[in-house]
């Protein structure tokens, strides 16, 4: 998505094999400033120092950080390298599922009797197409849930209010997002939005990622404070509410950030529409 007019992604690889970049979300809104991964050490302390969060790019970290372990190894050792690189990702946010994900998904490619050279590519262009599949579920993620947006838009004259909590957009995603993404497309294609923003304490993702995102991006919005949601919900200020899902169980049930249980319970007594 944009930042002052240019595209980026919350992570990427330019020329340099050597080097992964991502966006340090520790500084902003106030700062823009790119960190260059380096090594494995460069992924885990971007992880676990919360310079990349969200799910997916936590695990497309990750899955770089394991290549780099690959990349940067001793040619002697260096199966032993990744296995201890493995580890050590693990550790850097134990409750991220996406972590483990990835981790699993590239180290059962591993392995140890073939080629350093051989497994350096092989990790590479894993690493390449975890983050790609990434970006393409929330594409789709975006053209499902924008077709929502468009129907309450049929209906009304003014902006379709969408409430929205934490951060679930493109820095979280590596690009579109999942919660957000509906709201990209429908801004793009025209449907006039209009975003309520919890601030999402106590780390503020919503008033320091979503806000700037959205801000970034020309969507229109308000920042609020956590507790105002069900009363714009009451007055009838809120056509429906978006919210992404630190993980989600097999009979519907969700996880999610602190202070989504308010919210669905207060679109619930209202009537409003609230989607996962």
């Amino acid at each position: 998505m944009r930042i002052d007019g240019t595209h980026y992604r919350a992570i990427w690889m330019e020329e340099d094999p050597g080097i992964v970049k991502v966006i340090d979300q520790r500084l902003l809104p106030f700062e823009f400033r790119i960190l260059e991964l380096k090594s494995m050490t460069d992924a885990y302390d971007a992880i676990a120092g919360m310079a990349v969060r969200g799910a997916p790019l936590i695990g497309a970290t990750a899955a770089f950080g394991l290549y780099l372990a690959a990349f940067r190894s001793n040619p002697q050792n260096w199966c032993d390298e990744v296995k201890a690189a493995a580890e050590k990702l693990l550790s850097a946010r134990p409750t991220a599922v996406n972590l483990r994900y990835a981790v699993d998904l590239l180290m059962e490619k591993v392995i140890c009797a073939g080629s350093r050279e051989s497994m350096i590519k092989e990790l590479f262009h894993l690493s390449i197409r975890f983050t790609e599949d990434e970006v393409i579920r929330c594409k789709k993620i975006g053209e499902y849930g924008v077709e929502l947006i468009r129907e309450i838009s049929k209906k009304t004259s003014r902006p379709v209010r969408i409430l929205t909590h934490c951060n679930a957009g493109w820095l979280a995603c590596i690009d579109y997002g999942t919660a957000l993404a509906p709201i990209y497309l429908a801004h793009d294609q025209g449907i006039p939005v209009h975003v309520w923003v919890d601030e999402t304490r106590p780390r503020n993702q919503g008033a320091r990622l979503t806000a700037y995102e959205l801000g970034q991006h020309g969507v229109p919005h308000t920042v609020i404070v956590d507790n105002a949601g069900g009363h714009l919900m009451q007055q009838g200020e809120v056509d429906l509410v978006i919210v992404g899902s630190d993980r989600t169980t097999r009979t519907g049930d969700v996880a999610n950030k602190i202070g989504t249980y308010l919210k669905a319970l207060a679109a619930e007594d209202n009537g409003i529409p609230f989607y996962v």
